[in-house]
């Protein structure tokens, strides 16, 4: 029986460590019959070319810092040496500095702000520009979200108005996009222990209140159902489905305290 994403093609960004929602979604791809590229930049580039070869076939990986114009202009080149095309995108990256996370809220510099920002939000938009060129009658963006557009969390700062912020843009990239055939989606998943996850200051009290609230329970070194998201979003399971917010989150978000 073919695969879920059998002939699908695919970018993957943030396979950093195998605690990643992006490994958990790359190594499901692949089993479901994807062809998939990798993507990083800097100290992480060698990271993800480490892990990559725990995935069930070892795929390409290509350098990319989205925050840099001339590798974004060039992206849809190099990817074009290893697939034919791209039929989905998943964006797994968010980035802020620890000035811009915490308490200080009304402190913090726009230095920082700004690169919260340029990393966790614009570069959704700018990497799905990039991609538009492989893509063909229909495709599929994914990116990874931490529900935010109604709630302040504590010690999540800037980063939670970054993630607002793109949740807003994933909207309005699917009011633009839809008529070329793509569809733009989030999946809002509980707090699990990933390296973006750790560098957050007093990121257990996320834990704490997910293990006591969520209905149907909460594991945060358990990436899989994430994962498993992401890929029915890649998939043409969702043809009709595009500007949304999918909570994988153990029911967290729905109940009161």
């Amino acid at each position: 029986m073919p695969g879920l994403l059998e002939g699908k093609r695919l970018l993957i960004t943030g396979v950093l460590t195998e605690a990643s929602i992006a490994f958990a979604a790359a190594r499901i791809a692949q089993e479901e019959g994807a062809q998939i590229v990798l993507s990083n930049f800097g100290r992480g580039l060698n990271l993800t070319k480490r892990i990559a070869k725990r995935l069930p076939q070892e795929p390409p990986v290509i350098e990319l810092d989205v925050t840099n114009d001339e590798q974004l202009a060039t992206l849809a080149a190099r990817v074009g040496e290893h697939l034919d095309g791209l039929d989905g995108v998943l964006h797994a990256i968010g980035f802020a500095p620890q000035e811009a996370l915490g308490d200080d809220f009304a402190q913090t510099s726009w230095e920082h702000v700004q690169t919260a920002f340029h990393v966790s939000t614009w570069s959704f938009a700018a990497l799905t520009k990039a991609c538009l060129p492989l893509f063909g009658e229909k495709a599929s963006v994914v990116g990874l979200d931490f529900d935010n557009s109604t709630t302040a969390w504590p010690v999540y700062g800037w980063m939670g108005v970054a993630k607002a912020g793109l949740e807003s843009a994933s909207r309005y990239l699917a009011r633009e996009l839809g008529p070329h055939g793509v569809r733009v989606n989030l999946v809002a998943a509980g707090p699990l222990r990933s390296m973006a996850m750790k560098s957050i200051p007093g990121s257990k009290a996320f834990e704490d209140a997910w293990e006591q609230r969520a209905p149907l329970g909460w594991s945060v070194t358990d990436t899989e159902p994430s994962g498993r998201a992401c890929v029915a979003l890649l998939s043409d399971w969702f043809p009709a489905t595009t500007g949304e917010l999918v909570h994988v989150d153990g029911g967290y978000h729905a109940v009161g305290a």
